[in-house]
């Protein structure tokens, strides 16, 4: 590991990143310093039975801006969580929320605990005892503070937590709304799995639908034929390979922990999953060459690389031998400031982690007002849809004199689901805000679109706190 790596702080690199954004917008340094600041930091130690013994578990909860309110992000379990990448985090979903027009603040949580060394009923444990320490300082709460899936949970770790919540506050009509990525028969929303990996097929078919920005790398516009590279198969890395392939992408390398797989003619996705679930295992998978090292499968050939695996994968080490011409950043904080200056001065276009995965933050924003809602999506309109459709396929065909086919009849009929309202409002989200931050780079001259990105969400932010006003 390098230098750079043992010694990079991941709030500090949000902050530089920050820093060079603010030179482009007009606030003063007071308004920038607050937007900046971790509001709230809760690091806590609390006891749980683990068989014979007591374990000591540490855990962090930190509310980044009170801008909005309630504050939002996702609850990660992993060995890796400390306060700085909490932190981190924290600042990124504040941004991030900015960037699509969810109104929260920004937080994020952790338990530093491998998941995978505990029984079901330690981690029900440990989560619903992290749930109590949360409610014991108001933490949480559908007006306060509402988790989400992360790293290492979900929809039944959230299921946990909405139980426990409700039990503490016993009354609350509101208590489902606590937390987000919940099961939909525990109130979660149709399309929450995939939202992140779907956001980042939307997010980079726009960009790749964007002439101009192709002709810049010598590529042809949409996503059809393009060589993609996906890193990590888990929920947002599978769903993000499954869309691209689905649009006619070609998936030429996955990289995992255990190791990588390239084939410059493609992978079949399901084929791989299914061979995964037999052997436990990515490698071997017939026609596919192993890659021992899943690092290198980075820095081969491809139109798009998606990192979706965890921070800092690319760095100063390794960024000058990615080939990718695209790189869009699936995970929270994949690429390292030093990573950024060397691809951008490569002509590689980075799109943003606090763009590109807000697919999860937006779907359970709408998972959020569905629970305010006590009503599922689609269910007052659906039938009164088809009806008005119905009526005006019939008087068409009576003017006409002609009969559409089954097929389409099906088709013109159909009204929405509570999954086609969900993933409709997610697409309008990512395309409307990629055209906002592309504008920004493009009006601004930001040579970048992480930088235009902050830029961005710290306008939306500081007119925030302008017209709230600092009280004196």
């Amino acid at each position: 590991m390098s230098t750079e790596n043992n010694h990079y702080s991941f709030f500090e690199g949000v902050e530089r990143n920050f820093d060079k954004a603010a030179k482009y917008t007009r606030f003063e340094q007071g308004i920038l310093e607050q937007i900046k600041a971790c509001n709230s930091v809760y690091r806590m130690k609390f006891p749980v039975r683990i068989g014979e013994t007591v374990e000591v578990i540490e855990a962090y909860r930190i509310q980044h801006s009170h801008h909005k309110l309630p504050c939002k992000g996702g609850i990660r379990y992993s060995m890796d969580v400390n306060q700085d990448e909490v932190m981190a985090l924290s600042a990124l979903m504040t941004y991030k929320c900015a960037i699509v027009n969810v109104p929260f603040g920004g937080a994020k949580g952790g338990i530093k605990i491998n998941p995978k060394k505990y029984t079901t009923y330690e981690l029900e444990k440990i989560t619903r005892r992290y749930t109590a320490e949360l409610v014991k300082k108001n933490f949480i709460g559908a007006g306060i503070d509402v988790p989400a899936p992360d790293y290492g949970t979900g929809s039944r770790e959230m299921s946990w937590i909405a139980d426990t919540y409700a039990s503490l506050k016993p009354g609350d009509v509101d208590a489902m709304g606590c937390v987000t990525g919940k099961p939909v028969s525990q109130g979660g929303v149709r399309g929450r799995t995939e939202a992140t990996g779907l956001g980042v097929f939307y997010g980079l078919r726009e960009l790749c639908n964007t002439a101009e920005e192709m002709a810049k790398l010598g590529l042809s516009t949409g996503v059809k034929d393009k060589k993609v590279i996906v890193q990590g198969l888990g929920n947002v890395g599978y769903h993000a390979a499954k869309y691209f392939s689905e649009a006619g992408s070609k998936l030429v390398g996955i990289a995992e922990y255990e190791g990588g797989l390239y084939n410059a003619n493609g992978l079949d996705l399901e084929a791989l999953v299914a061979h995964r679930k037999s052997t436990g295992s990515i490698l071997n998978f017939p026609g596919a060459t192993n890659v021992t090292n899943s690092a290198e499968v980075l820095e081969m050939e491809c139109d798009i690389l998606i990192p979706a695996a965890l921070e800092n994968v690319i760095n100063a080490d390794n960024a000058d031998r990615i080939k990718a011409k695209i790189i869009g950043e699936a995970a929270n904080g994949p690429l390292t400031p030093e990573a950024d200056v060397i691809l951008n001065a490569k002509g590689v276009i980075v799109v943003p982690d606090m763009y590109l995965n807000a697919g999860g933050v937006t779907v359970s924003y709408f998972e959020w007002l569905k629970n305010l809602s006590h009503v599922r999506y689609g269910r007052l309109e659906k039938r009164f849809s088809e009806n008005q459709s119905g009526t005006i396929l019939e008087s068409v065909e009576a003017l006409t004199g002609k009969k559409v086919s089954d097929i389409e009849r099906k088709q013109i009929m159909h009204g929405p689901d509570e999954v086609d309202l969900v993933y409709s409002g997610l697409e309008d989200t990512m395309i409307g805000s990629f055209q906002e931050i592309r504008e920004t780079m493009i009006s601004l001259n930001i040579p970048d679109l992480r930088t235009a990105a902050f830029v961005t969400a710290i306008n939306k932010i500081g007119v925030s706190y302008e017209e709230l006003g600092i009280f004196p």
